[in-house]
């Protein structure tokens, strides 16, 4: 075996990202509960009828795309590997699945900051509509982006560029989503409830607090590696600590939920409409990343 081929905790952490990625969204693809959601107790809701269904042709395809990537890092970490041009090309496809599954969000910001017959409807605003908004718009020009600049004949530099400023939004939209639903459960049921436990206190904190830092940390380390030529060649570590420090944040969320139990907006929203809750497997990239150095990079698929 070669030394390309050498299992690594970084190519394990990979292969279990995707297949989490990957059976998370079968899980969300094919768990219909949300379906006719906008008649609960007899009374339509247009609003949720157009962001449920609107929103569910991006499922399909991000379901296609973690499929495809799966697939695409099994086969790479074979013993036969994967051609460097059918990874490249893969790579777009996920990419583009995954840019127009954020792009589907649309529909759901714009109505959420459309004002109703009472005015606007804040909780709606803050929960739906920012997030949305700000997530369907930055996400997909950045991920489209990189997808034009990437090549395996192509200079890595706008690719990297690219993808880094993708990294600051995906940030930002998580804190703003995130933050969206703490608010409104704050909203309805005030603010002695996030002081009623140690874990609502830290959820509340992480959420509003952390990952706005997190999203700044990521803007700052996308502003020192905007000149970066190659992939070896960025701050890998750093990188690390971005992965790890949003993984271990959704992975709180979680297993706070599993030992201290208890059902709110909150969790309703972490657990029973969270389609990025994959993201608590990212620790097994994450970590990693912290003790990799350029070998690591040149060696992995």
């Amino acid at each position: 075996m070669t030394e390309a081929k050498t299992v690594t905790p970084l190519k394990v952490g990979l292969l279990i990202v995707v297949a989490t990625y990957f059976l998370f969204t079968l899980h969300a693809m094919f768990t219909l509960q949300w379906w006719n959601e906008w008649n609960i107790r007899g009374s339509f809701n247009f609003g949720v009828f157009i962001t449920d269904v609107a929103a569910f042709p991006g499922l399909i395809v991000r379901f296609i795309g973690s499929l495809i990537a799966f697939i695409a890092v099994a086969l790479a970490l074979t013993k036969k590997g994967l051609p460097q041009s059918s990874a490249y090309k893969l790579l777009k496809i996920v990419l583009v699945l995954e840019a127009l599954y954020w792009l589907t969000l649309l529909p759901s910001g714009i109505w959420g900051t459309l004002p109703t017959a009472a005015g606007f409807n804040l909780s709606f605003l803050v929960s739906t509509g920012l997030p949305c908004l700000v997530a369907s718009i930055s996400i997909p020009i950045c991920l489209f982006a990189v997808v034009k600049n990437l090549g395996p004949n192509k200079p890595q530099k706008a690719a990297i560029k690219w993808s880094m400023i993708a990294g600051i939004f995906y940030v930002l939209s998580f804190w703003l989503n995130n933050s969206g639903m703490w608010i409104i459960t704050v909203m309805q049921k005030g603010f002695g409830y996030v002081l009623s436990t140690p874990q609502y206190v830290v959820s509340f904190s992480a959420t509003l607090f952390g990952l706005l830092a997190l999203a700044i940390f990521t803007a700052y380390l996308a502003k020192k590696s905007m000149g970066t030529e190659q992939v070896q060649s960025l701050r890998i570590r750093s990188i690390g600590v971005v992965l790890t420090a949003l993984g271990v944040y959704y992975l709180w969320n979680y297993l706070t939920w599993i030992f201290f139990g208890g059902w709110n907006q909150w969790y309703a929203w972490i657990l029973g409409h969270n389609l990025d809750l994959w993201l608590l497997s990212l620790p097994l990239l994450g970590i990693p990343l912290l003790f990799a150095n350029k070998a690591d990079l040149e060696n992995n698929p």
